[in-house]
């Protein structure tokens, strides 16, 4: 407290942050990236544990048999669902009824906002079929689901089988102490969001749907089973759920610990584990185990059913069977033992899960970083935001030197007209609105001018839109009056770091990943960007830096880190699909990250494209 109470060492604290104000921002942005790429070696991370007393042994013994039985019942579900051309409705009830089940039905349709060219639909109708397996030795409170997606083609046949076949095998054992649901849903995530939104009485999206005729407990858990191979060589944990969400670790520390016991082959993001981390290799491993996660968790977008599970505080988790043609496999039975021991061990929770982390990065499924480890990385980042918006408001209280004569400069001494910050604000914000509305609703206009098809209206409408703002400054000075101040731009870049600084914090607290990515690329653009720069230059990196080009960086990357590298061409196409995509989530299942994006990130950086530019 002396020191900001002493008039004297006020000053000299003040001197010091203005005089060496870019060199600090400097290091705390390269100790913030270093920090970030810190938390995938293994001695800085954290091993994973079971929180949770009702789950923390696995001393289960493990009996389910009927494996080969299991994959003959899927063979036979694929037949009648060829047949059928389709779900096979009529066959699951009656099989679901053999199995002792109450069954029950649920159909829906939703039209989309414009065609999903990349699973080519428009209108979807289908129907949810799941049988309910009521807890013998409880009062039916509480409740677990065990879903498989009915996908198209032969994709996914197998998991229908092994859920029929477990749950023939768990209608004949009496320690059940919870509901126990099995689903077999349609079209994939809007067959989900149908059945979630019946089951909980809600409906966000505006689907059509019929209500349920039975219903289970409050559901506590919730796996979804995805199986395309007779022969699986491991089992991949996927995680990532809408908005970012992830379930409670101990979910995963569950399948892991049972994966251990049994001698399953277990990844994540579709890489094994390995164990030579004090080796550049090791470590490179683990970086791109990480930073998967992070790329599919800024996506905002479900990459499971289980994903959607996650919105009503429902812990689930998607378990996908890989045939990567290794020397290890693992058959049936095996994948039957693993799911039994991971319902057995769900039965005995007293309460829901919530004693393990609900945010954290994985850089393999026996080891995890905290929020409390990460966070300081992307604080090093917003400090900056902070240092550049206290050197802001320190030039703007300073009073401007005097000449020879003893007066002040008139220029410096004029304060900035209300009307030379609002109308940036407004029109920015104007623009967002626009780049968030227009590409639904001109895709028709769009449609009967040129070409396209109503996917690629949408796509190029909402580029357009973008590509347009960038005309912002010279709309913004045919509305000004009179010409710009000095301390008018100085304003302006105050309130479009500190609202930059208030935009990431919040993402970052809800979605840590995408706050990460975005402060990587707008916070350098926020702290350096002034009028008196070179134009071309600056308005390149601005470019470069921008949400757009960040979004095509980052699908190269992904497909990178995939080991699945494309060429630029296929890349753009790419690029244009995930965009396509992204407004899709956002009509069907909430997603965030569209809207975020359109109306307060762009406009955004349109005030500092604005500042670039200012007169």
């Amino acid at each position: 407290m002396g020191l900001l109470s002493d008039p004297n060492r006020r000053r000299a604290l003040i001197s010091l942050l203005t005089r060496l104000n870019a060199p600090i921002c400097v290091v705390c942005y390269m100790a913030g990236v270093a920090w970030f790429m810190g938390l995938a070696f293994e001695p800085f991370t954290l091993r994973t544990y079971m929180s949770e007393n009702a789950m923390g042994s696995t001393m289960v013994e493990e009996r389910f048999p009927a494996g080969e039985r299991a994959l003959g019942t899927g063979r036979e579900f694929s037949a009648h669902k060829k047949k059928a051309g389709g779900m096979p409705v009529d066959w699951l009830v009656k099989t679901m009824q053999s199995r002792g089940l109450e069954v029950f039905t649920q159909r829906f349709s939703r039209r989309l906002p414009f065609p999903d060219e990349d699973k080519e639909r428009y209108m979807v109708k289908g129907t949810n079929v799941y049988g309910i397996l009521r807890a013998p030795r409880a009062p039916r409170t509480e409740a677990l689901v065990l879903s498989a997606p009915c996908s198209p083609g032969d994709d996914n046949n197998q998991a229908v089988g092994v859920l029929l076949g477990l749950a023939q095998y768990f209608r004949n054992q009496v320690f059940w102490a919870k509901d126990i649901i099995f689903l077999v849903n349609e079209h994939d995530l809007i067959g989900m969001q149908a059945w979630l939104e019946g089951y909980h009485h809600t409906n966000t999206t505006g689907m059509d749907w019929s209500p349920l005729q039975g219903r289970g407990g409050s559901i506590q858990a919730a796996l979804s089973l995805e199986l395309s191979s007779d022969v699986v060589t491991s089992l991949d944990l996927v995680l990532e759920g809408l908005n970012g969400q992830l379930p409670n670790l101990d979910l995963a520390n569950l399948f892991y610990a049972f994966c251990q016991k049994i001698g399953v082959l277990c990844t994540t993001q579709g890489k094994l584990q390995r164990n030579d981390w004090d080796s550049v290799s090791g470590y490179s491993h683990a970086v791109q185990t990480m930073m998967l996660m992070v790329m599919k968790q800024a996506s905002g977008r479900p990459w499971g059913d289980h994903g959607l599970f996650l919105r009503y505080h429902i812990e689930a988790a998607t378990i996908k069977g890989i045939n990567s043609f290794r020397q290890y496999k693992t058959d049936a039975t095996t994948i039957g033992r693993l799911l039994e021991g991971m319902y057995r061990k769900l039965n005995n929770l007293l309460e829901r899960l919530h004693q393990s982390y609900f945010f954290y990065l994985m850089p393999s499924l026996s080891h995890f970083v905290s929020i409390g480890y990460y966070m300081p990385a992307f604080g090093l980042l917003a400090l900056i935001l902070l240092l550049r918006a206290l050197d802001l408001w320190i030039q703007l209280a300073t009073p401007p030197p005097r000449t020879e004569d003893g007066v002040a400069d008139a220029e410096q001494m004029s304060s900035p007209g209300v009307l030379s910050v609002l109308t940036p604000l407004v029109i920015s914000h104007l623009t967002g609105v626009a780049l968030y509305t227009l590409p639904i609703h001109f895709q028709e206009i769009a449609v009967e001018h040129f070409p396209v098809s109503e996917t690629e209206a949408v796509v190029l409408t909402a580029i357009a839109v973008y590509t347009a703002g960038l005309a912002l400054p010279h709309n913004t000075h045919r509305l000004l009056t009179g010409r710009g101040t000095e301390n008018g731009w100085k304003v302006l870049k105050l309130v479009a770091v500190l609202y930059l600084a208030v935009l990431l914090g919040c993402t970052a607290l809800i979605n840590f990943s995408l706050g990460f990515i975005l402060a990587l690329t707008l916070v350098p653009v926020a702290a350096f960007v002034t009028p008196d720069v070179p134009k071309a230059l600056s308005a390149f990196i601005m470019v470069i830096l921008s949400p757009a080009c960040t979004l095509l960086f980052s699908v190269f990357l992904f497909q990178e880190l995939q080991e699945m590298p494309v060429s630029f061409l296929d890349g753009w196409m790419l690029y244009l699909s995930v965009i396509s995509q992204g407004i899709l989530d956002h009509a069907l299942y909430g997603s965030l990250v569209y809207p975020l994006v359109a109306l307060l990130v762009y406009p955004c950086w349109l005030l500092f494209w604005n500042i670039l530019f200012w007169k």
